[in-house]
Formats: C-alpha cells, structure tokens, sequence
C-alpha cells in the first residue's frame, strides 16, 4: 500500500450532486414492507435469500419495529445475501445484529461477517444492538454478505442489511482494491444521532458529548456548504467541541482500537461563528508530540476537512488539536470518522469456474440457493465443492450426491482443476456427457444410481488413473454388446458429439451374363421365365448384404445427439461495533485532554 499522507483540504461553493442509485434496506427475517420514522422504507428479506428461519426477539428486548426480527442460520457453510450493484461503484454496507435472547438461552452467538468472498469481522454480538459498517469499491454486479458459523451450536443471525451508493469522489483517497471499515463517526456537540434524511448517504454519526474540560458550541451560520469531498451533511457542522480557554488544546486516543492496524481517518471543522478582525481561531494536529499537519484556520459557512490515509496507529497514538501561538481562539473539532483499513480484496474464485457453477445453477434450480462466493474466504466454501489453495483459487470437486438433480449435465470442461466428480443418486439422463473425459485432473467419478442411456464414451473408458462407477444406471450398456452405441471422443470441442451411423457398405453386385445365353439357345417363352427368376435372386442377394452390414461391429445407429448446450450466462459475479447510543467521552484540559472517539 501507498505510504501514509495526510491531506487539508479547504471547501469551496462547488456544487455536485447526490448520487443514491442503491438504496436497500432489508428487514431480515420479515416479510413486510415498513416505513420508519427516518422516512426509510425497509423490505422484507425473502426475496434476497431462501435459506434461514425467521425469529422475534423477547418482548423485553424489544428495540424497534426492524430490530426486533431477526433471521438464523442453522446449517450449510455459509449464507449469503445477493443484492445488484453497479460494477465498479463505491458502496456503503452496513449489518446489525439485535440478539434480543430470541432463543431463551441468554447467550449471544459469534461468528464470521463476509463481503464478497472477503473476511469483514468476528461478530460479537451482545444484550445491545451491535452493527458493522464498510465502504469499498465493487468489483462485479453484484455484491454478497455472508454469515458463517464458527463456533459450535452458536448461530449466525441478521437484524438488518443496509446497501447505499456514495458518490464515486467520497473516500476516494484510499485505494480502490482496499475497503474501510468503520470504528466510530462522531458529531460531537450534538445531543442526538444524525442519519438520513439529514444526511441524504445515511450514515449514522453518533453524538460525541463533551468530557472535563471542554464545551460544547453551537453554529449560528444559516447554511453550511458541504457539497465537496466527503460530503459531511450539514448538521454534524451545525455543533463542535472547543476547550474553555484558547491555551487549552484537544486530545483524541486511540485506546479503543485493539493493536496496531492502518488507520483513515477524516476532521471536520468549520467556524462557529463571524469573526471580528481582531479574533483568530489557528491550531495545528500533532500526532503523538510531533507537528503533524499546517495550521488550520476553519471557514464560516463552509469547512475543512482533513483526512489522513494509511497511517498506522497503536491503541497508544494520540491526535492533539493544539492552538497556534497567534490563536486568540481555542481549537475546535465538528465531527470526526476512523476507519480501519483492510487487506488488498480479492477477485474472487477463478472466473472460469464461477460461470461454469453459473450454468450448473441456471440448468438445476436446487442449486440457485448458494449465493457468494464458492471458495473464498477460506474455509468457508459452498457445501458442496472443494477448492484448491491457489489464488485465484481453482474448484477441485463437486460432491451433487441425492440433490435431487434431474435433466442432463451443462458443460462444465472448463473446469480442469476438478478431480472429483460425485453425481450419484440423482435423476440424470441422456447420454454421459463425452466432455467428463477431457477433464485431464479427474480422478474419482461416481455417476451411480441415475438414468443414464448409451455406452461409456471412449474418453471415459480409456483415461488411465481414472476410478468411475456407474452402477444403478440400468439404461447403460457395455461397449461389447454389438447393439450398443458409441460415441467418439475425437471431436475435442467443449460439446460432446454423437456419431453418425455410416451408410452400410453393400456388396458390390456381380454382372451377370445369364440373360443373354438364354436368349441365343432357348426360345422367348423360356426366356421370360428365365429373367424373372434371375431378379429375385439379385434381389435376395442385396438384401442380405444390407442385413449384414447393419450388425457390423462399430457402427451407430444415427440420430441427433441429446447433449443440451451449456447455458451462456456469464456469473454475475461482497467495522463498527458499536451501540447505537454509545457517546464517546471527550475530555479537556493543559494537560492531557483525550476523547474516545
């Protein structure tokens, strides 16, 4: 990653607008459509996943309409939510979790949290409500969350899923193939939580109530111009925090984050008030005791906004506001937002594969619940394939054994990673597919107990180190059988072929000259007779060649091949823990001033 920088950047009037193209919020484990008091309209979630049971938490938790159902997760690996996205637009996502005892056990669950096959959080949740937020670029058309248990008979559960575009230049300063996950936004001075509409992205800045020390000052300025950089609405500008005499300065800790981790993070501060000519308001950041950043001289009725991008802090780093020597005015901050910073995202399981399982879902709908990616995060696969280690990492088995599948197979060679191939106790028909035998890693094939018809093609039954069984499949037949039909292997396209049946070689007829010695020794009468009996005995002879030739070992009896082509559908083909009500302390002070921010 780029080395670490830190950026002041002074707003001017330059208007732009709101981009909000994915608005979802999704009321996990309901089936109703509800409007909240924000004006959000929130949507059942059975349209996004099928699997999972629908739970209410104790009346005694109750927290809000939203919050209090939720959806549990009792089998398979994973589970993941599918929702449509613009490639390459940067997304908000946020997941709550409201345990509410729901169960009667009074104990809350952990488990894994995952966004397009990428790690996102250990979920703890807890008797509050919890949520998790990240901000990054997508990189197909569609973005996945997934729950995956991890501890034994603890399960994964959702309250709420929430998807919001953001405009394409907001937290721009951060690598596209890395995302940010939210550890606090804070509007401090504000005694009550800001979200949509006020700000029209909907992220939730928590209040920040001054701590000993400091004050809590109120903007006098009618409108506030926000409309640049990061877009911070106009209400967390509206109120900040300053110390009670301009010598005081502000210290922000990090004690809350947990080791040493990346660090973005963006300020806010905008003027309170118009000054007089004779009043200033400077102050510099100090990292640790260190000059960190130029002075900062916050405009009325607009801000500046300072972000610092890959930076990496300790639970004991400290960011101090510290007022400038020709400061007749305390230093002040509005709001503040600290990300962490994740590992480089992955592209996912290889692009080959993915639309190869795509066209296996598109023929059997049994298989249309796995959502996410199949392989990543690592140990977290579908149920019912095995993937190989590399990167981009490579689906090695396909274990379909008694899904219920039904109908002929799609064309999967352009798997050829796959060693292991289980389809038995199925209902599939029709020839076996002539492709299974160009996959060069298969090693195991079990197409037991299904309907298979046809013989074995050549490239199954001559591949060496291959184990195959198909018993059960009482439509089969043996190669030696003279009747049985073959197929060729040699086309060496994606498709299977059957082959024509040759036309039967006749045998080629002798000329007969009988016709015409009878004709020059016998008379006509005779002659007559003669001819008669010679064309039944041609037309006896060429029906016995052409007997003959329909039992020639080797020959097809003809018909359209019933391989059905593959489907061409390409695969469309992703923190904060904190309370709702939690208000960071801010303290203030000569000495050490600190806020947990």
């Amino acid at each position: 990653m780029a080395s670490s920088h830190f950026l002041l950047v002074l707003v001017l009037c330059v208007f732009s607008s709101v981009s909000a193209d994915v608005f979802v919020s999704l009321d996990c484990g309901s089936s109703e459509t509800y409007t909240d008091e924000n004006s959000i309209v929130w949507l059942g979630d059975e349209d996004y996943i099928s699997n999972g049971e629908s739970y209410v938490v104790q009346s005694s938790n109750s927290l809000s309409h939203v919050m209090d159902t939720l959806r549990v997760f009792t089998s398979r690996n994973k589970n993941c939510y599918l929702i449509k996205v613009e490639k390459g637009e940067r997304v908000l996502i946020r997941a709550s979790f409201n345990y509410g005892n729901y169960d009667g056990k009074s104990s809350s669950p952990s488990f894994s949290l995952q966004f397009d096959g990428n790690n996102w959080a250990n979920v703890k949740t807890s008797d509050q409500l919890v949520y998790y937020e990240t901000i990054y670029v997508v990189k197909g058309d569609y973005l996945s969350v997934c729950l995956a248990q991890t501890v034994a008979d603890q399960f994964p559960f959702i309250s709420a899923l929430e998807v919001r575009s953001l405009d394409s230049n907001m937290y721009s300063h951060v690598d596209p193939n890395y995302a940010l996950f939210l550890n606090r936004r804070v509007a401090y001075g504000s005694n009550q939580t800001i979200r949509y509409i006020d700000d029209p992205y909907d992220r939730i800045w928590v209040p920040g109530l001054p701590g000993n020390g400091l004050i809590s000052i109120s903007n006098d300025a009618i409108n506030i111009d926000t409309t640049q950089v990061d877009h911070p609405p106009q209400q967390v500008l509206q109120n900040a925090i300053s110390t009670i005499n301009s010598s005081n300065f502000i210290t922000l800790n990090m004690k809350f984050l947990p080791f040493e981790v990346p660090i973005y993070m963006n300020m806010y501060f905008s003027e309170m008030t118009q000054l007089d000519s004779n009043q200033t308001r400077s102050f510099r950041i100090l990292k640790d005791i260190e000059p960190f950043s130029d002075p900062i001289l916050p405009p009325y009725e607009n801000f500046t906004q300072l972000f610092v991008s890959n930076l990496t802090v300790t639970p004991n780093t400290t960011f101090s506001l510290v007022p400038t020597p020709d400061s007749t005015l305390p230093p002040l901050i509005n709001a503040l937002e600290l990300f962490t910073i994740s590992d480089a995202l992955t592209d996912g399981t290889n692009s080959q594969d993915v639309e190869s399982l795509v066209s296996l879902q598109d023929e059997f709908e049994v298989l249309q619940d796995w959502n996410g990616d199949p392989c990543l995060p690592t140990p977290f696969t579908w149920d019912w394939v095995n993937c190989s280690s590399d990167d981009p990492p490579r689906i090695t088995a396909l274990y379909l054994s008694g899904f219920n599948l039904s109908g002929s197979l799609p064309d999967l060679s352009s798997m050829d990673a796959l060693h292991t191939i289980d389809l038995s106790d199925n209902n599939l028909d029709g020839p076996i597919p002539d492709f299974l035998g160009t996959l060069p890693n298969l090693k195991e094939l079990n197409l037991s107990n299904n309907q298979f018809s046809g013989s074995i093609p050549a490239s199954l039954s001559n591949k060496n180190g291959l184990n195959i069984d198909i018993s059960g499949n009482s439509d089969l037949c043996s190669q030696s059988d003279e009747s049985c039909q073959t197929t060729d292997s040699s086309s060496g396209g994606n498709q299977p072929t059957t082959r024509s049946a040759k036309s039967p070689k006749k045998k080629k007829k002798k000329k007969n000259n009988l016709p015409i010695i009878l004709g020059t020794t016998i008379p006509a009468f005779f002659l007559i007779w003669a001819i008669v009996g010679v064309f039944a005995i041609l037309h006896y002879n060429s029906k016995k060649a052409t007997a003959s030739a329909a039992i020639t070992p080797g020959q097809t009896s003809g018909g359209n091949s019933p391989y059905r082509e593959a489907q061409g559908n390409n695969a469309d083909n992703v923190q904060m823990a904190d309370k709702f009500d939690k208000d960071p302390e801010v303290a203030g002070g000569q000495d050490e001033n600190s806020t947990n921010v």
